[in-house]
């Protein structure tokens, strides 16, 4: 739609193809539909939370920065809000606004869209692309055009049309794919403890995810225990750096209590158990941790669960701090694309021209989005990536 958009401004007739019965249907549940849909930074702000190819997107994001993006929403008629994290959401907090505006934007402009209409392929003729070939008779053979915008998305979300199409699409004329694999997904873990916390929330936490010595990851957040293991934005935030390594070295642990050092949480746990001196130790973490969580950790400790507090040793109670300090976990394995918010791989950046995003191989062929080998940390940053080149690709053709 951002390219639809882009390319009706430069001048262009456009015609906008859809396989889904209506436009926008990923854009719909992102940010639990509420649409995170840029971060307020400067573009080395953006660079920075880019994982694959940051630096092929240098003039996407100089040319359709942060603030270009929410300029152009506002003057579109959509009223904006700025969160913690820098995160851009509609005022309405209904991503369905923000479908709404794009569609304005192109009806505006004279764009004409066709829903329901997947594409068969694209038509290449003497190394340039003139056109496509929608799926199904009742369109009729090639469409015609003097330039084709692949803007399919990845594979996350099939249930949204992210299909792999583009993939194909690309492929069928000489490009190559990076190997595609699900990013900022839930991560699966070997304890079954957390399947016993499920439906657990932690706030102000610190996850570590190391490989071997070397930390590959470290933040601040919240997350959530699952059935199959960890979620929701740290989990998120982490499987972006760590998808596609190898899990038998990795190890991953949480800190419950980051604000306190090991010294001042033994004090603390000393204090508890002096005010609760006969109580037993399975009864005496009701401060320190959620209900869900007591029994896993009083089973972790290796603390019997009645004896009375005033008998736990100095070394027992050592133990104890270092799994308030490194609660951990063993990752096997990220879930699939059906919970993936973004597709990591895809169309090689190297054939792709970074200052007009025209493919290097085949001339008047354009691909933006997710298509390509691009993803970023969650926080608004994947959809800025999407604006930007799609405002680029729109605009660049001639």
């Amino acid at each position: 739609m951002m390219a639809a958009v882009a390319a009706a401004d430069a001048g262009h007739r456009v015609i906008l193809y859809e396989k889904n019965e209506k436009l926008g249907k990923k854009l719909y549940i992102t940010g639990k539909g509420r649409c995170n849909l840029t971060n307020n930074c400067d573009v080395e702000g953006l660079l920075n939370n880019v994982m694959q190819n940051p630096k092929f997107l240098y003039s996407a994001f100089y040319a359709f920065d942060s603030a270009a993006v929410m300029d152009f929403f506002q003057r579109e008629g959509l009223s904006l809000k700025t969160e913690r994290g820098n995160r851009v959401f509609p005022r309405s907090d209904k991503s369905s606004d923000v479908i709404r505006t794009l569609q304005g934007a192109m009806k505006q402009r004279g764009v004409e869209v066709h829903l329901n209409t997947a594409v068969k392929s694209l038509c290449i003729e003497n190394g340039a692309c003139s056109g496509i070939v929608p799926a199904g008779s009742r369109e009729g053979p090639v469409k015609r055009a003097d330039a084709v915008v692949v803007a399919t998305g990845g594979l996350s979300y099939p249930s949204t049309g992210s299909t792999g199409d583009g993939y194909r699409f690309a492929s069928g004329c000489g490009h190559s794919i990076q190997r595609t694999v699900p990013s900022l997904v839930p991560i699966i873990v070997k304890e079954g403890y957390a399947a016993k916390m499920q439906g657990l929330s932690l706030r102000n936490v610190e996850l570590t995810i190391k490989e071997g010595k070397k930390v590959l990851f470290r933040e601040l957040g919240e997350m959530l225990f699952t059935h199959f293991g960890v979620s929701g934005p740290l989990i998120l935030s982490a499987s972006s750096v760590v998808s596609g390594r190898e899990l038998e070295k990795l190890s991953a642990s949480i800190d419950l209590k980051p604000a306190l050092s090991a010294g001042q949480l033994d004090e603390r746990i000393l204090r508890d158990f002096r005010e609760l001196a006969n109580c037993f130790f399975k009864n005496s973490l009701h401060k320190l941790l959620p209900a869900k969580m007591i029994p896993v950790m009083v089973e972790l400790s290796g603390i019997l669960p009645e004896k009375k507090v005033n008998e736990v040793t100095k070394q027992e109670r050592a133990r104890l701090v270092g799994l308030f300090k490194e609660f951990p976990f063993t990752v096997t394995g990220f879930r699939g694309y059906n919970e993936a918010v973004v597709t990591r791989g895809g169309v090689s950046v190297r054939e792709v021209d970074s200052a007009t995003m025209q493919s290097k191989k085949v001339k008047n062929l354009y691909f933006a989005g997710e298509v390509l080998d691009l993803d970023a940390r969650t926080g608004g940053y994947n959809l800025q990536i999407a604006w930007s080149t799609g405002y680029l690709a729109g605009s660049s053709i001639p």
